[in-house]
């Protein structure tokens, strides 16, 4: 089966998860809003210009889940996903995760963003390959610590390449779908690279080499 790859955030979602993720712990006071907002948003803008410390960020994002109480973090996760992430469905997107699996073709999702915040959401789209940052769960409760390889920039590859190599895959046809020029290395990699309503960086990258550019938004 053909793949088609998808980005997660500002790409099949109107927003991004792991940044409505600090808002909604912050507008809950489930953290100091003032000093968690600053950081959060610095990490962000850190993303933003390609200059992430992805370890730093998801030992940060995963420090208020842990050693917590399962039913007490998936009771906010539920929160989360009901009152800030539907809003930010998209319709388009899911009519193009249609049109590849009426194709024959298999969605995944490759996201840095964590999959505790993330599965999810990809339920949400149908979608039942995941490929995320993993956090650390020790059976009972999760660690703070991050397991094997951030799925961010480079790493994305690394992480789609074991899971290719452990369903028999290929990229042979394959698309991948982003808006983000952190997603380059991947994007240079893939038969049929698409940019979603791109950043700036990613936008005169795909207009230079005659990449589609699309909009999921409505």
């Amino acid at each position: 089966m053909k793949l088609a790859i998808f980005d997660l955030d500002n790409t099949l979602l109107n927003g991004d998860s792991d940044h409505a993720w600090g808002e909604f712990l912050s507008e809950r006071g489930l953290v100091d809003p003032v000093e968690y907002r600053n950081t959060n948003n610095q990490f962000y803008q850190d993303y933003l210009k390609g200059e992430l410390d992805i370890i730093a960020y998801q030992t940060f994002c995963l420090n208020i889940i842990k050693n917590r109480p399962l039913e007490e973090i998936l009771s906010w996760r539920d929160d989360f996903i009901s009152n800030k992430i539907t809003p930010m469905l998209l319709e388009k997107a899911q009519q193009l995760i249609k049109k590849h699996q009426s194709a024959g073709e298999r969605p995944i999702i490759i996201t840095a963003t964590n999959r505790f915040i993330t599965e999810p959401i990809a339920k949400l789209y149908d979608i039942d390959i995941l490929i995320a940052t993993e956090p650390e769960f020790d059976g009972k409760l999760y660690t703070g610590e991050v397991v094997g390889t951030p799925c961010y920039r480079e790493g994305k590859i690394t992480r789609l390449e074991e899971w290719m190599k452990q369903n028999n895959s290929t990229l042979d046809g394959s698309f991948f779908y982003s808006d983000s020029h952190n997603d380059l290395p991947l994007l240079k990699i893939v038969e049929n690279p698409v940019a979603v309503d791109p950043d700036e960086t990613l936008k005169r990258y795909a207009e230079t080499n005659n990449w589609p550019i699309i909009s999921l938004r409505d």
